[in-house]
């Protein structure tokens, strides 16, 4: 076998099958995460009343409706190569769902699912979901940037601002630009907009927040 047939292989291998593999993970991921939010106890219940398994480190759901109305993803404490090949990544020390501060994600653009290959489609206003065992935090984006991949102030608390002392609930995503290539960064990021609880049932699965009226608008 040439050396030229080798690498077509490595590319075949790492563009496609590692996509079809990420794929059946992060569905199998999301659909144990369904089932463990669905069982858990109510408020007084006994904890471990029966709850699904949830893969370790696997702790939300992220729902871009941008990107499709079925689209689901894992997201995972951390972001090593193992992890973001598990789902979505949760930049360790950064703020958690809802929390005041910048709750900041990583994801590929390419293989392993691609979870955020559609990053660039994202437009201000569009809704980012995150699902977790407590309820829903519902984000708008608000911004883009494009930085070096050195330049990790944009998942500070206050993005762009280290000194800063953070007052906004933020979520931040991060992945690589251009695709196939890891020489820059492609940032968005979002704003609290709506958090509730199971009680509350799910909220809109709209593509955006509705527009605020202009002045005088009823």
């Amino acid at each position: 076998m040439t050396l030229g047939v080798l690498v077509l292989l490595f590319v075949v291998w790492q563009v496609w099958w590692t996509d079809v593999q990420s794929d059946k993970v992060h569905a199998a991921t999301v659909s144990t995460l369904s089932r463990e939010f669905a069982a858990a106890p109510a408020p007084g219940a006994a904890a471990g009343s029966g709850a699904a398994k949830v893969p370790d480190g696997a702790f939300a759901i992220v729902r871009v409706p941008r990107f499709g109305a079925d689209y689901a993803r894992p997201l995972v404490e951390g972001t090593s190569a193992k992890q973001l090949a598990e789902g979505l990544g949760h930049y360790t020390g950064t703020a958690g769902p809802g929390e005041v501060g910048n709750f900041a994600i990583a994801g590929h653009r390419t293989t392993y699912g691609k979870p955020l290959s559609e990053i660039d489609r994202l437009k201000n206003g569009d809704r980012i979901i995150v699902e977790t065992a407590a309820g829903w935090t519902v984000y708008a984006v608000s911004s883009h940037e494009i930085v070096r991949p050195w330049q990790s102030e944009v998942i500070a608390p206050v993005p762009g601002d280290r000194s800063a002392k953070p007052t906004k609930r933020l979520l931040t995503f991060t992945s690589c630009h251009p695709k196939f290539s890891a020489k820059q960064r492609w940032v968005v990021h979002a704003e609290l907009v709506e958090s509730r609880t199971r009680a509350q049932g799910a909220p809109s699965l709209a593509v955006s927040v509705p527009a605020a009226p202009a002045n005088g608008a009823s």
